[in-house]
């Protein structure tokens, strides 16, 4: 797929240019020449002689930007003072930070929010633990943590590479659910001493969410997890985005006038998010499913299934297919994708049924090109921003956390899952629904409240069972 222009890459330039003449026009033209995009330019500061002024310019990567600097600076009559990475700059000093929620103007007030006062709190706690809740931040506070062995799709790049992104899950839940999330970062990789460690922190927090945990450890952190803790742990890999697909499936049926019992789903990826979209897909009334890894198709014949797959070949493909992902695809309604990039071509989604639905989420480069999907198949979905029906984590957690924290559930269900799916699919109306139009925006300003109002009625008063 070619690169276009992205804010994720964009720099400002300093730069100091006569003050009179074409020089502002001759920096426009460069950039332009050189394939950027200036998005803006402001006057730093003015004089007589010479500007200075701050050029903002989209860029592909890094090498592309380095290449408009790099031509910039030689233009005659241009000193460049500095050029500043955009996205490093949002970075600098870490995204979020601690506020206190109370004053600490007087002595009064300091002798409230601690010592003394704060002593009585702690014993009434003491006497009873189920106060924690209503008199902690505990209520409201969730852990993000990871131990930085599958990073977005950077892989196994350690804890401290991963704060940038566990820190931008901790600003997310802020934003969109009003929820403190701390970023955790475990400088181990041995299941043993991430389920410890965890299981020590759990007392200030009212959720776990795991995060870039690679599989197959995630599903065993997650299961002894769940067996240990009273709250509820979630692996946002796996379960936001089962959610977010369910959802989007939910409606790009309704689209093409299919039933998820009688279509056929043809699924790319058997890891941590693959295994969770076919339990929920198959919670959600989904029959006929063949799973494909990178060696072709999960069956009951394959001599290399380890538990996770046995489970895969246990419940889905009855026909025993053996064959490769194309064959899998041919006569399927549905693909879905959460594999590798350019695994296949426009003619092998054109073998599909008529009125097919693609979800191709390999990130940042799908499956299959999206613009060749889309000459044959009625919906495609991707997991990027560049083009229509995003699949977005983000329209699941923030939200699913908010009700599993309001209704101060002890686990998570398949049907709290469910559940959520169901309310993120009816946010998107009747009048509004299309091809182009099966999951709401990110900004969408009822996605957070419905999914977790639907999350708290569905945890109300239920037993504890595992998702």
């Amino acid at each position: 797929m070619a690169s276009v222009p992205s804010v994720s890459y964009s720099i400002t330039v300093r730069l100091e240019v006569p003050a009179g003449g074409k020089a502002v026009s001759q920096i426009t033209h460069v950039v332009e020449s050189a394939g950027g995009i200036v998005t803006a330019l402001d006057v730093n500061t003015a004089g007589h002689e010479t500007l200075r002024i701050d050029v903002t310019i989209a860029t592909r990567d890094t090498q592309h930007a380095e290449d408009i600097a790099g031509a910039l600076e030689k233009m005659s009559a241009i000193k460049i003072h500095k050029v500043s990475d955009r996205t490093f700059l949002m970075h600098l000093g870490g995204k979020i930070e601690m506020q206190s929620k109370v004053p600490l103007r007087t002595r009064d007030e300091l002798s409230m929010a601690y010592t003394p006062g704060v002593a009585r709190v702690s014993l009434a706690i003491a006497r009873n633990p189920e106060d924690v809740r209503r008199l902690t931040i505990k209520r409201n506070s969730v852990a993000v943590v990871t131990d930085g062995s599958a990073v977005l799709g950077l892989g196994n790049i350690g804890p401290e590479a991963a704060l940038p992104v566990m820190e931008g899950k901790a600003a997310l839940f802020k934003r969109f659910a009003g929820i403190d999330a701390w970023p955790i970062c475990l400088d181990t990789q041995d299941t043993d001493e991430i389920v410890r460690t965890v299981q020590i922190l759990a007392p200030a927090f009212g959720g776990i969410n795991l995060e870039d945990i690679s599989a197959p450890r995630c599903f065993e952190v997650e299961a002894r997890l769940r067996e240990l803790l009273d709250i509820p742990v979630f692996h946002d890999d796996q379960h936001g985005t089962a959610i977010c697909v369910l959802a989007a499936l939910t409606n790009a049926l309704r689209v093409v006038g299919k039933d998820i019992g009688a279509v056929r789903i043809a699924m790319a990826g058997a890891g941590a998010a693959g295994t969770a979209i076919l339990k929920l897909l198959m919670h959600a009334g989904a029959r006929n499913v063949v799973v494909c890894d990178y060696r072709g198709a999960v069956h009951k014949g394959r001599d290399d299934l380890d538990d996770s797959l046995r489970w895969i070949a246990g419940h889905t493909n009855e026909g025993g297919y053996a064959g490769d992902l194309r064959g899998a695809v041919k006569d399927a309604d549905v693909f879905i994708g959460v594999s590798a990039p350019g695994i296949l071509t426009g003619d092998d989604i054109a073998t599909m049924t008529d009125d097919a639905i693609v979800f191709a989420l390999a990130n940042p480069e799908p499956e299959v090109s999206p613009d060749e999907a889309r000459e044959h198949a009625a919906v495609v979905a991707t997991g990027r921003s560049d083009y229509p029906n995003q699949i977005n984590n983000v329209l699941a957690f923030p939200g699913v956390f908010r009700g599993l924290l309001d209704a101060q559930a002890d686990g998570v269900t398949q049907d709290m899952l469910a559940a959520a799916a169901k309310a993120l699919a009816e946010v998107v109306t009747a009048d509004e629904l299309g091809p182009n139009y099966i999951v709401p925006s990110v900004f969408h300003p009822d996605v957070s409240n419905r999914v977790a109002g639907a999350v708290r009625e569905a945890a109300g008063g239920r037993p504890r069972t595992e998702a």
